[in-house]
């Protein structure tokens, strides 16, 4: 097994798309990885099934109190508010760039490229998430396609949960 990592997933404290967090944290857990919960606050996370609360998730670290330098990925899950309140948060926003600006792979599915045009790192790049995403990632200079994954460079993303499959492969294989 390759040596045990650490990998960022970064999340506002409600509005997150339960299996889009729990899917990718399972894969990355069952790799010999370990999974840690960002937030920009303590206490715990709401999950949501689509528009229904499903599961609290118990937050590991706040955003504000860890560096890109110790973690080897980040992954951005989607849901609608979840990103939307990420965008909103200049400490997430500026880790996520960052990450990005490191080198070391990001992720993100759905929605959650909405944290990736907040921290104008999308620019040049071919990227893919949720259709109603595709007009402000075109106008944030970003190439969007309709495919199940976008690889460019560092950054991952996938349009919505049927996608998992092959997110969290590429995220895996991007991780080593």
């Amino acid at each position: 097994m390759a040596d045990k990592k650490k990998i960022a997933f970064l999340v506002a404290a409600e509005g997150i798309e339960r299996v889009e967090l729990t899917e990718p944290w399972k894969a990355v857990s069952e790799a010999g990885h370990q999974p840690v919960l960002l937030s920009p606050e303590t206490g715990e996370v709401q999950t949501f099934d689509h528009l229904t609360a499903a599961e609290k998730k118990p937050v590991d670290q706040t955003v504000g109190d860890v560096s890109v330098d110790d973690f080897a990925a980040l992954v951005l899950p989607g849901g609608v508010a979840n990103p939307d309140a990420l965008r909103t948060d200049e400490t997430a926003a500026s880790f996520v760039k960052a990450f990005v600006d490191s080198g070391k792979p990001v992720a993100a599915i759905c929605h959650a490229p909405w944290t990736l045009i907040e921290a104008d790192v999308v620019r040049g790049k071919t990227v893919t998430s949720w259709p109603s995403l595709r007009t402000d990632l075109r106008n944030a200079g970003a190439n969007w396609v309709d495919e199940t994954v976008a690889t460019d460079a560092n950054l991952i993303t996938s349009r919505n949960p049927d996608d998992l499959p092959a997110f969290t492969k590429t995220l895996l294989g991007a991780i080593g």
